[in-house]
């Protein structure tokens, strides 16, 4: 299956436990390969499936607290 992968920039995180979260939350979902998630650099990459869409992993980070962008 091929992979796809997708640079956010994330706002309202503050510290490791944020980026932690938002990294736990999706490396949960199915079809998240991996999350690297910094709150320092407020961005992340997340590698998926290519059937999750950039939207979808926008509206995963979207449901931790914070907001997001592509």
């Amino acid at each position: 299956m091929d992979q796809v992968a997708y640079a956010l920039k994330i706002t309202g995180m503050t510290c490791g436990c944020c980026s932690g979260r938002v990294t736990r939350v999706l490396e949960a979902t199915p079809g998240v390969i991996q999350a690297d998630i910094s709150w320092q650099s407020n961005a992340g990459v997340v590698v998926t499936t290519s059937q999750i869409t950039k939207e979808q992993v926008m509206a995963i980070v979207e449901s931790t607290g914070f907001g997001v962008s592509a």
